[in-house]
């Protein structure tokens, strides 16, 4: 199966570094083109699903701008400039629960949105983990 290809691409919202909107003219793999094709670009992040040594899963308690009320969520963050993102796996599960696993596993890298970009997440099961700090999580 061919691959869809940029034709052009015109940015039309820059709020780097979160986010950026381009128009893009793309060409699908039978040869139509789309002149107006909308793409979200925006950071890349890890995402963590943390299991202790009990056997729990670990989240924590935050509050989003998009969501109403407090929710509990995952453990992740943004990669910082080349940053790999195990790296950035493990220090946001340090800061955001103040807990280390000494087992590892990805679980791939997927696209938000295969169709509108979105960004671009890494995702891993961390096992084992065990608190050895306070969180230090300053997030925005």
């Amino acid at each position: 199966m061919e691959p869809w290809r940029t034709r052009s691409r015109r940015t039309i919202l820059d709020r780097s570094p979160w986010l950026s909107v381009e128009e893009r003219t793309v060409e699908l793999p039978d040869g139509r083109v789309i002149d107006d094709w909308p793409w979200v670009e925006s950071r890349v992040f890890a995402n963590v699903v943390a299991v202790t040594e009990d056997g729990l899963f670990l989240v924590f308690r935050q509050t989003k701008y998009a969501v109403d009320g407090p929710t509990l969520g995952p453990v992740g963050g943004y990669l910082e400039p080349g940053e790999d993102p195990l790296e950035t796996a493990r220090r946001e599960l340090r800061e955001e629960t103040g807990y280390d696993a000494p087992e590892w596993t990805s679980l791939g890298r997927y696209a938000v949105d295969g169709n509108r970009g979105c960004g671009v997440g890494h995702l891993y099961l961390a096992q084992r983990a065990r608190q050895v700090a306070q969180p230090a999580a300053d997030d925005l």
